[in-house]
């Protein structure tokens, strides 16, 4: 259900962005690739990769710069503050 809302979300902003006139810069991604690791009670975030909504607003397109060979990968909304130390 979650991942339903999500998507509606990242439906309802891309519907306001295409409505805007057309822009020649690249899109910003949607949501930023972390990946995720814990060391004891330590989250260790490195990231990876960025997703971008699909135009149908069904799904996402993950570009992944890296490939994490163990951990998870976990998707945020892009906020000023990049430098993750906690868990999520």
């Amino acid at each position: 259900e979650w991942c339903n809302e999500v998507l509606q979300t990242r439906k309802e902003i891309h519907m306001t962005r295409t409505t805007s006139a057309p822009s020649t810069e690249p899109k910003q991604p949607d949501f930023h690739g972390w990946h995720v690791t814990n060391k004891g009670e330590k989250g260790f975030w490195t990231k990876v990769g960025a997703a971008w909504p699909h135009k149908d607003g069904k799904g996402l397109s993950l570009q992944l710069d890296v490939m994490p060979m163990n951990g998870r990968i976990v998707l945020r909304q892009p906020s000023m503050k990049t430098d993750h130390t906690a868990g999520a």
